[in-house]
């Protein structure tokens, strides 16, 4: 009989097959590493212009590649083999399957700061790597990682002071209804995805936002501000809607209407089947035929009844009979079908319609009212315009026009930064200096406060300090600059009090950001660098990492993602 060996410790105390990492080298260098990975991808995506960088392959199918040195993106082909061309660093990583639970962290707060402000989402997740690159640092040199995030504890706090201190004066009090000051406030976001037509995509999302804007700017919503995206044309033929653009015809004949009521019928326009089965005996071929013309005769009477109150548009949720279609043309009224439920709601919000079940004679408190639907052929695509200036005017479409379906979707990802900052300025109007003058005046003075510290928390400090020059850094790198000059020359020049100088990424020097108009939004870095250090420390905070054994069986395909509406 031969001997079995005891196992000890760990080994008896979890199933065989699992893996158990701890300290410094396999738990915290490790998982340093792999959230440094993660941040090298989405940097050279950070401003207006991104940098090339080798092409790389991922152990989960997925490839990306980095492309030219101006206004540059990266391609990403996920597992469905849908392509994205874009520098959007929310798509970026919601793209990315990201396996190491570390980096899922900053992948999380990219997220939050993608949820809660819709811009940042970069600065976060390129903010935490370069945290914790430094604290690598700090740990080599024998400092231990509760110290470490001791000091950023007080950094962030110490920052989130001064980042108060830097408010322009004045910007708390804005019109959120006046389009010179949303723009100057909404052209950096806009400007970071689409860098040169940010002057274009500006002046649209504002005349959008202001449109639907509610009486209490703070009540904003985003749903409010559709998107279509129709190929052909560029850009300078992008129009703004009063209204909504649906992509399809109307089902009859009847092509315009104008100053028209409106009803809603969500369960379609068809004769309904009744709720119980019955048979019907019929005798004669004469019975047959009333029992024809009773149904048709029950139609008629209900599209009339339609037509009687007034309203020249029915909208169906569902089918359109063709009985139901040929007394609708013979009443004039017109027949549009909205299959999306999503999209009955919008228009039921346009036009302050109720949307009715079946179809029957509504009540005039149950009519909406368009100023005009019609149908009109932009770039070879038949889309119904439902125009209303006047009265519920509650959503408004941008109409966006480029010559290919990955430029649509990256200037739809530029319309939606533009909107995020719009409900971003509505809550907190505030505005700091852009163009990284607000990073270096906070490394500037977060290295001061570190001298006035004793302990040993001290040097973690001013490695947060020094973590705020990787975005004047890769500003310049991406744009091509050499990065240690601008970074010394802005030093030099906030030493001596000029607090808003940063970069003019077109000229390559250092120029008063409130000359060339660039401000950023308090809000946005208050959030992206309170995410990106809570990041960091909850990642430094991990000494072990103990994965039990995989469920047996053989492994599933994950489900195919839906897109969003």
């Amino acid at each position: 009989m031969g001997m079995q060996m005891k196992t000890y410790g760990m080994q008896s105390m979890l199933k065989e097959g699992h893996k158990h990492l701890s300290g410094l080298d396999e738990a915290v260098l490790k998982n340093i590493d792999a959230c440094k990975q993660l941040s090298s991808i989405t940097r050279t995506s950070l401003g207006p212009n991104g940098s090339p960088s080798p092409l790389r392959f991922f152990s989960f199918g997925l490839i990306i590649l980095d492309l030219g040195t101006l206004g540059m993106n990266k391609m990403v082909i996920n597992h469905l083999d849908k392509l994205f061309v874009t520098n959007d660093a929310a798509t970026i990583v919601n793209e990315l399957e990201v396996q190491h639970p570390a980096a899922k962290i900053l992948v999380l707060a990219g997220k939050s700061q993608q949820e809660e402000i819709g811009d940042g989402a970069n600065l976060t997740i390129s903010f935490a790597g370069e945290l914790l690159q430094n604290a690598e640092e700090l740990i080599r040199m024998g400092l231990h990682p509760s110290e470490i995030i001791s000091g950023y504890t007080k950094a962030i706090n110490k920052t989130v002071e001064i980042l108060d201190e830097l408010v322009e004066k004045g910007s708390e009090n804005m019109d959120v209804r006046d389009k010179d000051q949303v723009i100057s406030r909404m052209k950096a976001a806009v400007a970071s995805k689409q860098f040169g037509q940010e002057d274009i995509l500006s002046s649209l999302v504002a005349d959008a936002c202001i449109q639907v804007c509610p009486k209490n700017p703070a009540n904003f919503n985003v749903d409010n501000v559709r998107v279509a995206k129709l190929l052909g044309g560029g850009l300078h033929n992008s129009t703004v809607v009063r209204g909504m653009v649906l992509k399809s015809d109307t089902v009859g004949s009847i092509k315009r209407v104008e100053k028209a009521k409106v009803a809603v019928f969500a369960g379609g326009v068809d004769t309904s089947a009744t709720d119980t089965k019955g048979t019907v005996l019929i005798h004669s071929a004469e019975q047959l035929e009333n029992y024809a013309k009773t149904e048709e005769a029950k139609v008629e009477e209900l599209i009339k009844a339609v037509a009687d109150s007034g309203a020249k548009v029915i909208v169906s949720g569902a089918a359109v009979g063709e009985m139901a279609l040929h007394f609708c043309e013979r009443y004039k009224l017109m027949v549009l079908k909205i299959s999306s439920k999503f999209e009955l709601r919008r228009f039921c919000r346009t036009t302050g319609v109720v949307a009715l079940l079946k179809l029957s004679e509504p009540n005039p408190d149950d009519l909406g009212y368009v100023d005009s639907i019609s149908v009109e052929e932009i770039g070879g695509a038949r889309v119904t315009i439902v125009k209303n200036e006047e009265g519920g005017n509650s959503v408004a479409t941008v109409v966006l026009r480029g010559s290919t379906d990955s430029i649509l979707d990256d200037l739809e990802r530029a319309v939606d930064d533009g909107v995020n900052t719009y409900k971003a300025m509505c809550r907190d109007s505030r505005i700091v200096p852009g163009a990284a003058a607000t990073e270096i005046e906070l490394a500037r003075r977060v290295k001061e406060f570190s001298f006035k510290e004793t302990g040993l928390d001290q040097y973690a400090v001013a490695k947060f300090a020094e973590s705020f020059e990787v975005v004047p850094k890769t500003l310049a790198e991406n744009a091509g600059f050499n990065a240690m000059e601008i970074i010394s020359s802005l030093y030099a020049e906030h030493a001596s009090g000029n607090t808003k100088v940063g970069i003019d990424l077109e000229e390559g020097v250092c120029k008063d950001v409130s000359t060339v108009n660039i401000w950023d939004l308090h809000v946005t870095k208050f959030f992206a660098l309170k995410y990106a250090a809570d990041a960091a420390c909850t990642v430094l905070r991990v000494d072990q990492i103990i994965m039990a054994k995989p469920a047996g069986g053989p492994r599933r395909d994950q489900p195919a993602g839906m897109d969003e509406d």
